[in-house]
Formats: C-alpha cells, structure tokens, sequence
C-alpha cells in the first residue's frame, strides 16, 4: 500500500529500517548565508553607499519605506547571489539573510516585508533623468562611471608604475523590440555593443553601446575620462591601451600620442601587410617543413596606411607556418607606439599583446556569471543601469577575492566558482533580544576559506 502523505509532509525511500521524511516546516531559514561575506566586503570598500550617492531620489520622505541604498544594496547583491530577475526578489524581501545585508529587519508598516519586490525595484531601474509621476528616482551616469574608476584607484595599496588598459566590445544579444536595437552582421543577431574597459580584474568601465558603430566609437572619451581620473591620483603612471584591430584607428592613436598613453593594438591583414612579411613567411614555411613543426618568425618595420592615418607608426608582423593545414601560413600584425629598443618585436607580440585574451575571460564572468547581457528593458538608460548593476556585482565579488580570499585556494576562482562555493550556504537563522545568529552546517567543506575570508574583510573594515 502506498505511503500517504499530506502536502506539508513527503516520504522518501527508508535508510536502515528508518523513514525518510522531509517539510518545509524549518522555520526561518536562507541558502545564501555566506552572502555575510559580501556584507563585510562591502564595508571594506564602501561600494553601495557611494553607488547609492550616484542617485537622486525626489519621493516625499514621510512616504519612503524602502531607502534608495536598500533598493541599490538589494539589486547589487542579489545579482551576486544569482537572482538576474526582479521577479526573484518578491521572494528575497523575505529572505534573513538578505534583511540582515540590508540592515533592515522589519519594514515600517506592518502590511509590507522588510525588504522591496519587483515592482519597487523595477521604478528603480525605469528611472528617467527627471521626475515623473511613478519615478521619482534617478542617478547621475557621470558618477556611477567616476565611482567605477575610484573603486580602483582604491584598490592599490600604492602607487604602480604601469597600467596595462584592456579594450573590448563583445555583442549582448536583443530577443524584444529594445531602444537602440540593431542587426548586426558579424555578430549574426540583434543585440548592443557595449564597450568593457579593464585593468587585470579590475573593471573600468561597462557602457553600454548601439550595435550600429565601429567597435572603437566613443573610446576616446571613455579612455580619456579614465587616463585623466587616474593621473589626478598618479600623475607619474605610465599607461599603455591594448585591443584588439577594432580599435586601431587613427583617432585613438593621435590621441594616444598627443597625451602620453602608449598603445598596442593588434592589425587587421591586408595584402601590403602580407607582402611585407613575404621573406619571413617563406623561411618560417621552410623551418616548419624540415623540423614538421609549426615555425615563426618576427619582422619590426614602419607602416602606414594609403591614406587614414597621419603618419607612419611601428608594426611588428608575425611570420607563423602550420604544416599540415592546407594553406599553412597564419601571418599576424600589431601596431604599437612602444619603441623597438624598448620592447623587442617577439616579446611584444608573446608576453605583451598576446595577453589581451584574458580580458575576455573578465568579460565572460560579467556576462555569465552576473548576467550584465540581461537588458531586457524597452529603453537604453534603464539597460544602462542593469549593465551598471552587474558591473557593481562583479565588483563587489572582486572584493571578495582580492581582499578576502588571497591566500586561499579561491584567489584566482572566477565570480561562478565563488558563488557556489562560498556564498550559497544553508543556515537556521535564530533572532533573539540581543543578537542574530546564523547557524551553518557543520560539515561545510571550505570552513577554513569563510574563516580566513572573515579575518581579513573584519581587518580591512576596520
């Protein structure tokens, strides 16, 4: 006869002669416990305080129930935790732990949760430069992107002698009839192009773009924003821009040259670029062919355009042969302002540009992780601010891992890999006239990596 159970109650196969028997009757719990480490790295760093000063908020005071840094703090953090839609948090507003983040365990009136849901949160991402009826909050871009930049400059114990400035723009698919949408061909799909600017990990700038420009559109302003907020702090810094051949134009690089900021950008082929690497493609073609190896050699030279750009510049071309393929040459190019005596040609290519490629891993955890391509809203400025949202995600996690897990085997793990392992942790949260105690598993397996991360974020906030 088949077990009967009520709704409240399910019956499971026994163990040991034992009944197995499981309810949702455990009282006030949470999965994401470990978010109290994102607690403590944002007050190591000051993060949604200071993003929450880059918003105006004209609601009559007497009416507020949810502050604008709850609203902030509870999007950024509940982007961390995984929850990518507004629609997670009409269940958050009643998590414990997310009370706790918030500072906030009971809300003024007693028909509403401590925390805010959907709708609450979404007149905050539909927020308009100014006021109308239903929005009454808006934010300053300006200052979201300065804070991007400061939150950097802060995260240097010191002052470094170089800056390497990584480029990119990747596609953020569109599926609805989206402000700004655009085809585009190389992409295949409908989507924007936003503009990643990072330093290593560190994240400079997210802005968001139309998919209908050259990749390099506005990178100027974007770079000359960030160079001249960095001087303010380090005047002597030297600064070197790399990306890809999207944003060798002559534009960016005048304006690397008239500044002070090296480049390194990598060159679109063409048939006198080729031509010039002719004799080092046949002795590469030759080594390959004897040794059944692939083989490569460098060329530095002086090049210029037919007629874009205003001068000659520095081209170093790489001669590689892959046998076995039915056209084996893989000629490469890059443009460069640093000199030949400084930097030889085959270290330039190998230790300098080839490095470029590890931004798109950055770029793969804002995306993947944090979900900055969830811009589903109709207009740009409010797709803006969830691309901003993310972005201070990512930064907060980064915070997480440079300050609290750098000796631990977490220090390199990506935004995914610290999520899981760390953050989402089952406790019995028990509130009591004195203090809030979150009771986790005794057999978490990284208890040792939780206790280092809390010394260290309790020593940096202090």
């Amino acid at each position: 006869m088949p077990t009967e159970c009520s709704p409240e109650l399910f019956a499971f196969a026994p163990v040991e002669g034992r009944r197995v028997e499981a309810a949702f009757d455990g009282g006030s719990l949470t999965s994401d416990a470990g978010a109290l480490l994102l607690g403590a790295s944002e007050r190591a760093i000051g993060l949604i305080e200071r993003f929450a000063g880059c918003f105006v908020d004209r609601r009559r005071p007497e009416l507020i129930e949810h502050e604008v840094r709850t609203l902030v703090g509870q999007r950024v953090v509940g982007i961390a935790l995984g929850y990518e839609d507004l629609a997670d948090h009409d269940s958050l507003r009643h998590d414990p732990a997310m009370a706790v983040l918030a500072g906030k365990l009971a809300a003024k009136r007693r028909d509403c949760a401590a925390l805010a849901g959907k709708s609450t949160l979404n007149r905050l991402e539909l927020s308009t430069a100014l006021p109308t009826l239903y929005h009454k909050i808006s934010y300053s871009a300006a200052a979201v992107e300065a804070l991007l930049v400061a939150l950097f400059v802060e995260a240097h114990r010191a002052p470094p002698s170089q800056l390497v400035l990584d480029l990119d723009a990747t596609d953020d698919p569109l599926h609805g009839r989206q402000e700004g949408r655009f085809f585009h061909g190389y992409y295949d799909c409908y989507c924007y192009l936003p503009l990643y600017i990072f330093c290593g990990r560190h994240l400079l700038c997210a802005k968001l773009r139309r998919s209908n420009i050259d990749a390099s559109a506005g990178a100027v302003e974007e770079v000359a924003r960030i160079v001249q907020q960095i001087r303010q702090h380090w005047p002597e810094v030297r600064i070197l821009l790399r990306g890809d051949s999207g944003f060798a134009r002559e534009e960016l690089m005048a304006w690397c040259e008239a500044n002070g900021v090296d480049f390194l950008f990598g060159l679109q082929r063409n048939a006198r670029l080729v031509a010039e690497l002719e004799p080092e493609l046949a002795a590469a073609r030759a080594q390959a062919e004897a040794k059944r190896r692939p083989a490569r050699r460098y060329k530095d030279f002086a090049w210029s355009t037919l007629d874009s750009w205003s001068r000659r510049r520095r081209v170093v071309g790489k001669a590689e042969w892959m046998p076995g393929r039915e056209d084996g040459a893989n000629p490469r190019f890059v443009v460069s302002s640093l000199a030949s005596h400084a930097v030889k040609a085959r270290r330039l290519y190998e230790r300098l540009y080839c490095h470029r490629g590890e931004m798109e891993n950055r770029i793969k955890e804002c995306q993947l992780d944090l979900f900055a391509d969830r811009t589903s809203a109709r207009s740009m400025r409010a797709n803006q601010l969830r691309l901003w949202f993310a972005s201070m995600a990512y930064v907060l996690i980064c915070a997480l891992r440079r300050i609290g897990l750098s000796q631990t085997r977490f220090a390199k793990a990506t935004c995914g890999t610290i999520r899981l392992k760390l953050l989402k942790i089952a406790a019995c949260v028990r509130l009591s006239v004195r203090r809030i105690r979150l009771a986790m598993p005794s057999a978490f397996p990284y208890q040792a990596e939780f206790a280092a991360a809390h010394a260290r974020l309790s020593t940096a906030a202090a």
